[in-house]
């Protein structure tokens, strides 16, 4: 089976903003206090949505013969992605509080922004690399 690099890069941004658009919406909806936040769907749906991004990250990584060597934003997104996470986690749990799981939306949207640009840029300082 073939399979087009063009088609898997749709389809890794598509997740993005997926993920992302999820994201936004679970993290607006929870400091709102909506009810469906809790809900089966709101819980596995983003797992399954974040699991088609790193695969299609990993089948992208592959087909450029892409190294930690040779793509030092690579790096960068894979550290941008642990810092993302981390923060997520703070901010999506509802026995945090309000401030501080705010705090950690905000910081996590930001780390998404700048991840983003990391890989529009191929540059590890992403949307900063102007500004060096």
């Amino acid at each position: 089976m073939n399979i087009d690099y063009a088609t898997v890069k749709l389809v890794h941004q598509a997740a993005v903003v997926l993920s992302l658009t999820g994201f936004v919406a679970r993290g607006a909806a929870s400091f709102a206090g909506a009810g469906w936040v809790g809900s089966r769907a709101a819980r596995t749906l983003p797992h399954v949505i974040d699991t088609v991004l790193l695969l299609s990250a990993l089948i992208l990584a592959w087909m450029l013969r892409l190294t930690l060597d040779s793509a030092p934003w690579l790096i960068a997104k894979i550290a941008g992605l642990v810092v993302y996470v981390g923060l997520g986690v703070v901010a999506l749990r509802a026995q945090r509080p309000l401030r501080v799981r705010a705090a950690a939306w905000v910081g996590a949207l930001l780390t998404a922004a700048w991840i983003v640009s990391v890989a529009l840029t191929k540059s590890p300082a992403g949307f900063f690399r102007t500004l060096l």
